[in-house]
């Protein structure tokens, strides 16, 4: 395959890129637009393209290592091909390249197979019909919650003032709030934090500027009073809004407002043209309650040395067994 720089792609080549998605029923996640990949490109980290017979599979270059485009905020990644289209992986390495690993790669993406190491599942509401179609696909769990929220929103009104929702937000001093909770909240948990890097916060500022419909940001808070209860930053493409960057207020938990949230955005969906919200991987408990349904993502690498091939392997498998260890332990 022919590697190109993201900037280098001709009008016609990304043409075809869309076409080709828009054909693809499982590429639909707006992490395969052109756009998320233009996007990422644009802050400053640099996208390579390979280009060939009908297929473009987008990554950075981190030493011999190939990694899907947008990672490691990329929930759903794979090559950009044609349904039923046959591709070779390996096709991938070259140049230099010993391996492509991926972590959120599509279940079913032709050539992948034997590359799998582990499967994880990747939850999602569908939301067709707005809250009271949702209502009637959700699990009993699900509704309960939701009722919940309904209420906690109304005591939230008589405690801190009305309650106001919007929907698809675009006041960037609200985005650099959702990122100062999230970096709080990474920090509370240990867990690394995602906007360490600059180019992640300029990717969100640069989202947050795109509005169309085809493909942009979308970023929804939810207010009481004048205390922001919770907000989420996210990315949608046609009528797939994928859940990104949820936050809320810590010294308000007790009032659940990320169900608030939540319950919300599920209301407004058909205004907002949408009918799936993707969740991401994860058996997070409030996934485990909304969701309706989910899909698979999978994790290992191609490569042609089974020495890295056996440690990435030996690694994500004891990471399972502890994840599942405390998955358990929390039931």
């Amino acid at each position: 395959m022919e590697v190109k720089g993201f900037d280098a792609l001709t009008r016609a080549e990304l043409d075809a890129w869309e076409e080709v998605r828009a054909g693809n029923p499982a590429l639909d996640s707006p992490y395969f637009h052109p756009g998320f990949s233009a996007a990422v490109h644009a802050s400053g980290r640099a996208v390579h393209v390979a280009v060939g017979g009908g297929v473009f599979v987008p990554h950075h270059r981190d030493g011999r290592l190939l990694r899907p485009v947008g990672w490691p905020g990329a929930d759903f990644q794979g090559p950009i091909l044609a349904a039923g289209t046959p591709f070779r992986p390996l096709d991938l390495l070259g140049g230099g390249a010993g391996g492509y690993a991926f972590d959120h790669l599509v279940e079913g993406a032709p050539g992948f197979e034997r590359y799998v190491v582990t499967r994880r599942p990747s939850p999602y509401l569908d939301v067709t019909g707005g809250l009271e179609g949702y209502l009637g696909r959700a699990s009993k769990s699900g509704k309960d919650n939701m009722g919940q929220a309904r209420r906690r929103a109304a005591k939230a009104g008589r405690e801190l003032g009305a309650v106001r929702f919007e929907a698809d937000s675009a006041d960037a001093d609200a985005l650099a709030r959702v990122i100062e909770l999230k970096r709080a909240q990474y920090a509370a948990t240990g867990a690394r934090d995602y906007f360490a890097e600059p180019d992640r916060i300029r990717l969100l500022e640069s989202l947050l500027k795109t509005r169309d419909p085809a493909f942009g940001g979308v970023l929804s808070t939810v207010h009481a009073g004048p205390r922001l209860l919770a907000a989420h930053f996210g990315i949608r493409s046609g009528g797939v809004l994928h859940w990104w960057f949820p936050v809320y207020d810590p010294e308000l938990a007790r009032l659940s407002p990320g169900w608030i949230l939540l319950r919300e955005l599920v209301s407004a969906a058909p205004a907002l043209g949408v009918t799936r919200i993707d969740l991401g991987r994860g058996e997070d408990e409030y996934k485990r309650r909304a969701k309706t349904g989910e899909s698979v993502v999978c994790q290992g690498i191609v490569t042609r040395n089974p020495v890295r091939r056996a440690a990435v392997t030996a690694l994500a498998r004891a990471r399972e067994m502890a994840r599942n260890g405390r998955f358990r332990r929390s039931r």
